[in-house]
């Protein structure tokens, strides 16, 4: 069984807003939060034992602070950038208790992450991703997160105070222009999901580091402005980028709907996604994101996945899909490791 890097999970979200014990196995949240879970997020998938059972050595780990015109069932959301801070903290807060307990380990340079890899650190190893950069109250915030262990930012999930996103299109913002300056300058790679395609471009036009797009399928695939469009896949490629692929049904089948249910939709539908980035950009650009738990749950996901523990069966659809051995390791695990590589520093110091 080939190892994992998954480059977007939402385990801070789980833990710190649902209230999921992560360090419990998935049987057992379920149990906790019954078949139909109250905070309205869906069956849980996710859970740290499950992504040790699937090898799964590293994760981008978000910090995700809700909006308020966003949050469901009662759910907090922020109002003001303040509130997003204290939701971001709180949560960063989450993972360096995770990695004091050593049910993780908090990944910031190359060596840890090449520990991590080779099992000489607890697993998983978590890369800490900032979703949405509302958390920062203005852009010269972003050191002190660096110095907390974010290495990506996407500006943007709806649209944010930094830049037109995920149905609220729009550009970057003054404070979006900072901002990239800001990341450029603190060697923070920049996460294209959920951008606007009017910031997008103009992002790409104006950042001049690391870009890559942690969860995101194929928009000729699957229209919608949630999926990549080829100009910005090929963009992503010269740049020596990666994208990851999405587990969730709405994004890997056109027209899915909750309604045809989880076995509508299958790991060959995702691959078709991994087989349309390859022949676009090559193997090499291709990677996972599953964003499992990310505000979906079991219902949402492909037949084949009823958690984490099960994400091991997409070596066996991609081989089926026609990939050779060597471009499934490079999927599942060898992409994101020549990427992360370069993104890490050598040292802590920013």
């Amino acid at each position: 069984m080939t190892w994992i890097i998954d480059g977007h999970e939402d385990l801070a979200y789980n833990a710190v807003v649902l209230r999921r014990d992560l360090t419990q196995p998935v049987s057992r949240i379920r149990v906790v939060e019954g078949e139909q879970p109250a905070h309205g997020d869906g069956v849980a998938t996710l859970s740290l034992p499950a992504l040790r059972a699937a090898d799964v050595r590293v994760v981008l780990a978000t910090l995700f602070a809700t909006p308020a015109r966003a949050a469901k069932h009662g759910q907090p959301g922020y109002r003001t950038p303040e509130e997003a801070y204290r939701q971001a903290t709180d949560q960063l807060d989450y993972y360096h208790r995770l990695h004091d307990a050593r049910e993780a380990t908090l990944i910031r340079t190359r060596q840890q992450l090449e520990a991590v890899i080779a099992g000489n650190a607890p697993l998983p190893g978590l890369i800490i991703l900032m979703e949405g950069a509302d958390p920062l109250r203005a852009p010269d915030d972003l050191a002190e997160f660096v110095e907390k262990g974010v290495r990506i930012v996407g500006p943007a999930w709806h649209g944010t105070r930094y830049a037109g996103g995920t149905g609220e299109p729009g550009p970057l913002t003054p404070a979006g222009h900072d901002l990239l300056r800001e990341m450029a300058r603190l060697g923070v790679a920049l996460d294209l999901s959920h951008l606007a395609d009017e910031a997008c471009a103009q992002a790409l036009n104006t950042f001049p580091g690391r870009v890559v797009a942690t969860h995101a399928n194929s928009r000729s695939l699957v229209p919608g402005e949630r999926q990549l469009p080829d100009n910005v896949v090929r963009i992503i490629a010269e740049r020596d980028g990666m994208i990851g692929l999405v587990c969730y049904n709405r994004f890997i089948r056109p027209g899915w709907t909750e309604a045809q249910g989880k076995e509508a939709v299958s790991l060959d539908d995702l691959v078709r996604h991994a087989r349309y980035y390859a022949g676009l950009v090559g193997a090499r650009h291709v990677a996972l994101g599953s964003d499992l738990d990310g505000g979906l749950g079991r219902d949402d996901i492909p037949r084949e996945l009823d958690s984490a523990v099960d994400l091991p069966r997409l070596a066996g659809a991609l081989e089926t899909g026609g990939f050779a051995p060597d471009d499934v390791d490079a999927i599942l695990h060898g992409n994101w490791q020549r990427v992360l590589r370069e993104i890490l520093p050598d040292s802590e110091t920013i």
